[in-house]
């Protein structure tokens, strides 16, 4: 029988690899509620490492996501009630280091996981074996999957309608899940357009199979969308809001669907919201027997476990590309370790990320055996 590691008995042992599993750790906290980052939360220095119940894997985890949700959950702008400090982080990918009895049935200690659940911002994380992912190795290429892929994957399938020769806007179409929407959008055939903020994410762009990119910071993407698209777009997959939705809004073709799944432009704005030019609404999508469909994906969980199994497949067959960016670029270099989530965050604002956002958190093996 292989052995089983039950934290349950003992606050301090080793874990697979050797290395001394410490009594406390790092993780970010929502200390107070606030559209600014760095004012809500607080980076904990020694919180105890929790204990993983029956049902439960510790995960140490390896690489962290960031995206737009972390802003609004630590703005408050998702649930009416908190009791503070609460967990911040949602998504992870690391190794299973501990597991309950229960949990040891389907997962082993050395596996590989990946997860979405409230408190990735720590160094080890709890989390319920039913929502873990087994993966076949610790890469960040799956954290892109998670939310990002699974989010274009799902909204698009159910509220897209996609179809040979439509004609598919992208917002942010560099960003996060941007990169799934072109690549899915072109795989059911479609005619792809993609906004972006610079020539080096069109360029990435094109190899992704964008059909026409538009670089907002030197071309006017109301005067192409008009010149190149007058009959209009069929889909827009919107992710920025303010006037970036008025024109998508402004450019959708008869029948047009426009599926919001965020609006980054306000995430700074004490409401979160950036405004929108909403007074003739209802004519224009009267006129055009036009849509505009919300997405969060929350609210399509029954078809999550599909869409994750078919996009790992993808991955795996090398037929989608998941870009990560680990803020190589940025002032201060690479994200490495919970302090880097800071900066992170303005890196983000700043839109010079190419695919999605990602931390690493560093585990040096020091061997007790």
């Amino acid at each position: 029988p292989r052995p089983i590691l039950d934290m349950s008995y003992s606050r301090h042992f080793l874990d697979f690899q050797g290395s001394s599993i410490p009594s406390s750790m790092k993780k970010l906290v929502v200390t107070k509620l606030s559209q600014n980052f760095r004012e809500a939360v607080t980076l904990r220095q020694d919180s105890p490492v929790p204990l993983p119940g029956d049902g439960d894997l510790l995960v140490r985890n390896r690489f962290v996501g960031f995206f737009f949700f972390d802003i609004n959950y630590s703005a408050g702008r998702y649930d009416a009630f908190f009791f503070f400090p609460f967990d911040v982080g949602f998504e992870g990918v690391g190794d299973v280091v501990a597991l309950g009895l229960s949990a040891s049935a389907d997962y082993t200690v050395g596996q590989a996981v990946a997860y979405v659940k409230a408190g990735s911002f720590a160094e080890y994380t709890v989390v319920p074996a039913k929502q873990a992912v087994p993966l076949p190795s610790v890469k960040p290429e799956f954290l892109t999957l998670m939310v990002s892929g699974a989010t274009a994957y799902i909204s698009l399938k159910e509220l897209g309608e996609l179809s040979e020769g439509k004609k598919v806007l992208v917002t942010a179409a560099a960003g996060g899940t941007g990169q799934f929407a072109v690549q899915l959008a072109k795989k059911a055939k479609c005619h792809v357009i993609g906004t972006c903020s610079s020539n080096e994410k069109g360029g990435f762009l094109k190899t992704l199979g964008c059909d026409r990119t538009i670089n907002y910071k030197t071309e006017n993407v109301e005067s192409v969308l008009r010149k190149d698209y007058p009959e209009g777009v069929d889909v827009v997959y919107e992710s920025v809001g303010g006037k970036m939705f008025d024109l998508a809004l402004n450019s959708l073709a008869t029948k047009g669907r426009l599926i919001v799944i965020g609006f980054i432009a306000g995430y700074q704005n004490p409401t979160g919201l950036p405004p929108i030019k909403a007074e003739l609404l209802p004519a224009k999508l009267l006129k055009k027997s036009a849509s505009i469909r919300g997405f969060f994906l929350n609210h399509y969980l029954s078809e999550y476990k599909m869409a994750l199994k078919h996009l790992l497949e993808m991955h795996e067959k090398g037929d989608l590309v998941c870009e990560v960016d680990f803020g190589e670029m940025s002032p201060e270099g690479k994200f490495i370790g919970l302090e880097s989530v800071f900066r992170a965050v303005d890196y983000m604002y700043m839109g010079k990320n190419i695919g999605k956002i990602v931390v690493e958190l560093p585990h040096s093996v020091n061997s007790k055996l």
